[in-house]
């Protein structure tokens, strides 16, 4: 005969506690919720600089109309500044594989469709501008030091919101 299984603790919070080593990162909270806040936080600096176009701009060739949300910059900004706080050394040519999508083609299948370079290479150089992103020494880019110190106190701030 097996031995009864224990059962499992309850979950309580899906923060971890404040005495745990390591603390909160971008890691430990939701991506929707996290990319929301550092939207946020990046309008309310006003530091990273938004080209005049972007009103006009798609975001991809396979998109019909550009985005709704005025907005849409900052959230963009925000998403590839948390891709690539999760994987260094992500180029704009992987980029924008990751944020394309779904080509329409009417009746033929659909198929993947990158999104646009142009849109991530402004990003990556007004990030790198801000000094949240740097060059990485095998291609590509990375998060600074200063921009992970950035990155986590605005997920520490979104745990603390959602707990």
């Amino acid at each position: 005969m097996a031995p009864p299984i224990p059962p499992l603790a309850p979950v309580t919070s899906a923060v971890m506690p404040a005495n745990m080593a390591g603390g909160i990162t971008v890691k430990d909270v939701r991506s929707q919720d996290f990319i929301k806040a550092y939207a946020a936080h990046l309008k309310r600096s006003g530091k990273l600089e938004v080209p005049s176009w972007t009103e006009y701009a798609k975001t991809g060739s396979y998109k019909e109309l550009g985005p709704y949300d005025a907005d849409w910059y900052y959230i963009r900004a925000a998403a590839i500044a948390r891709h690539l706080y999760l994987r260094n050394g992500v180029g704009v040519g992987a980029l924008a594989k990751r944020m394309g999508s779904a080509k329409r083609r009417g009746s033929r299948p659909s198929h993947h469709a990158d999104d646009s370079t142009n849109v991530i290479r402004k990003i990556i150089q007004g990030l790198e501008k801000l000094g949240i992103v740097e060059k990485h020494t095998d291609g590509g880019r990375k998060i600074s030091s200063a921009g992970q110190r950035d990155l986590d106190r605005i997920s520490v701030q979104v745990a603390k919101a959602s707990a």
